[in-house]
């Protein structure tokens, strides 16, 4: 794998999952007549963290929504693993699983291997967030090699209303060659 990161301003890559509850979800799509999308990449039912997380960001998913930001959360664990772990959240938000190596190398995602099959039967995806502006572009990347460093919920509220404002004219920043 390159571990080639994901460039701010870039245009997001179209990458589609499957579905929890059937079909498939495309990463890069807004639905719901939002004009941004924010993509969670968590590590997968072995995380307590993750499941705290995604109930956390469930829980301000209407703050995004009223921002305008379409929400989706996807892992590289399998049907069954990403089920078990998702209805103890029950977000109102789609999940995707089965994100590929190759996936994760589009995003520029740490990943590692599981250290013992209790932990999970394949390697995964450490913790990404990316939102993606009205063009397509990624406005903001946070990727982090451990459980434990992700973006606060309300700090991402506060900084995606500030960064939408068009006041502000407020540009991505970290783009510069």
């Amino acid at each position: 794998m390159s571990q080639q990161k994901l460039k701010a301003g870039s245009t997001f890559p179209s990458i589609t999952v499957p579905k929890l509850g059937g079909g498939e979800v495309d990463l890069a799509e807004k639905t719901g007549g939002h004009d941004w999308k924010m993509v969670v990449v968590y590590r997968g039912k072995h995380c307590p963290i993750c499941t705290r997380y995604l109930g956390e960001l469930n829980d301000a998913l209407r703050k995004f929504n009223e921002l305008g930001v379409d929400v989706v959360a996807v892992s590289a664990d399998s049907e069954d693993r990403a089920a078990a772990q998702i209805a103890e959240v029950t977000p109102d938000f789609p999940v995707g699983y089965d994100l590929s190596l190759d996936q994760m190398d589009q995003l520029g995602l740490y990943v590692s291997d599981p250290r013992s099959a209790q932990e999970s039967d394949r390697p995964f995806a450490e913790p990404g967030l990316f939102v993606v502006n009205g063009e397509g572009k990624a406005q903001i990347i946070d990727i982090s090699n451990a459980p434990f460093a992700r973006p606060a919920i309300d700090s991402l509220i506060m900084g995606i209303g500030f960064v939408k404002n068009p006041d502000n004219n407020y540009p991505i920043r970290g783009a510069r060659d």
